[in-house]
């Protein structure tokens, strides 16, 4: 109301919700969403590279809160609510944790390097965006270069926001891109052509 946010989405109002939680019963009547109901949301198939399945496997991991193996409601809901309107630092956070594969707070060369190249070979996958031709080991070299402040060989959380706060390149390599927008838009607006 009051809000001056001029946001593509306005928050999640209790009727969408409501809408949400009706499509979710639809299709997860277990109350949960599964690690193979997630991929299928993000398109990833028997004919997807073992990259992209980890990738999402990483993101599901992300949303799983509670680390059950499934994503109830208010995950759910939590993770509509990042991808549609979450501030920026928020994404980052989360960007964070996705590439934190092994959870303890620091990323390293290897867990940079590694979202780094499944994200190259899916944006190469999706569409030729005339990008840079660097490898994922000189994107990652250079993003350490840029955001380890303390050349102590590891990223922390803060230097990761303040990276890629300070520069637009760093931003577009360390931001993930949740493919799975659209769907979760078309579910929170109207329902498809599709019943």
């Amino acid at each position: 109301m009051g809000h001056s946010q001029s946001n593509e989405h306005s928050e999640v109002a209790l009727t969408q919700i409501q809408e949400l939680y009706k499509k979710f019963a639809s299709e997860c009547p277990s109350g949960n969403l599964h690690l193979h109901e997630f991929k299928k949301i993000f398109g990833i198939g028997s004919n997807c590279s073992a990259e992209e399945s980890a990738y999402v496997e990483n993101i599901f991991r992300s949303f799983d809160t509670n680390q059950d193996n499934t994503i109830d409601f208010m995950e759910y809901v939590a993770a509509v609510h990042l991808v549609l309107r979450g501030k920026l630092e928020d994404k980052l956070k989360w960007s964070f944790k996705v590439y934190d594969k092994d959870g303890n707070g620091r990323l390293d060369k290897r867990e940079v390097r590694h979202i780094v190249k499944i994200i190259s070979k899916i944006r190469r996958h999706d569409n030729s965006s005339g990008g840079e031709e660097m490898s994922p080991e000189e994107i990652s070299d250079r993003i350490f270069q840029l955001v380890d402040i303390n050349n102590d060989g590891q990223i922390s959380l803060e230097e990761f926001i303040e990276g890629a706060q300070r520069d637009a390149w760093v931003m577009e390599q360390l931001s993930l891109d949740v493919r799975p927008s659209g769907w979760f838009l078309e579910h929170t607006t109207n329902e498809p052509t599709k019943p």
